[in-house]
């Protein structure tokens, strides 16, 4: 039997995961279903931002971009969600409050898990990264695939409760049992990430 893992393994990486601008504000209609305290989630996800970058922790944000043709949805409008982040619309930007700087790694996907058809891998490598600390949006299709993804990948993966959300209560925390299962010890919160970076 191995022996117990710690939150971070070697190199970590902090992977920001499609959160963007609008697309769940309170009165407005949405064209995906949003659990009821999704916005409230990531609030504390500019803290885990800031206390990267000063513990040089590499910082990867993903966008969600589809073509206003439509033509890359793929089966993606076959389930519950409808049209969404389509280019050059306000709400597919990078929310504003996560201070994206110029320099910053940005990756655009067309689908929901971080690696199919993008240069995540190929930038994790360069980064050597190891341990894989994901926040974001939904818990249940793009985190939920990108942990399956790294995870196959031989990455140890890290997913932050409390900032993280999903398409409903019930499918966040289905999918949180799912990630602990692949990985015992993947469920953590912002405040032992933040205790983590602290002790680098």
């Amino acid at each position: 039997m191995e022996a117990k893992r710690t939150l971070i393994e070697g190199n970590p990486v902090l992977v920001i995961v499609d959160i963007q601008g609008g697309e769940s504000k309170d009165g407005e209609p949405s064209t995906i279903p949003f659990m009821p305290d999704y916005d409230k989630r990531m609030e504390g996800v500019p803290s885990l931002i800031q206390a990267a970058r000063q513990h040089g922790v590499p910082v990867v944000f993903f966008q969600e971009v589809h073509r206003r043709n439509l033509i890359d949805f793929g089966r993606e409008l076959d389930g519950e969600e409808g049209i969404h982040l389509l280019e050059g619309n306000p709400g597919t930007e990078i929310h504003p409050r996560l201070g994206l700087l110029p320099d910053d790694y940005v990756i655009t996907k067309r689908r929901y898990s971080c690696f199919y058809g993008t240069e995540f891998e190929i930038l994790l490598r360069a980064l050597k990264a190891d341990t894989l600390i994901l926040v974001g949006g939904h818990t249940d299709v793009c985190v939920h695939y990108t942990f399956a993804d790294a995870h196959q990948r031989d990455f140890f993966c890290r997913v932050v409760e409390d900032c993280v959300a999903g398409s409903s209560t019930e499918a966040h925390l289905a999918s949180l049992k799912a990630m602990e299962y692949l990985q015992t010890g993947a469920v953590c919160s912002s405040d032992e990430v933040l205790g983590a970076f602290q002790s680098l």
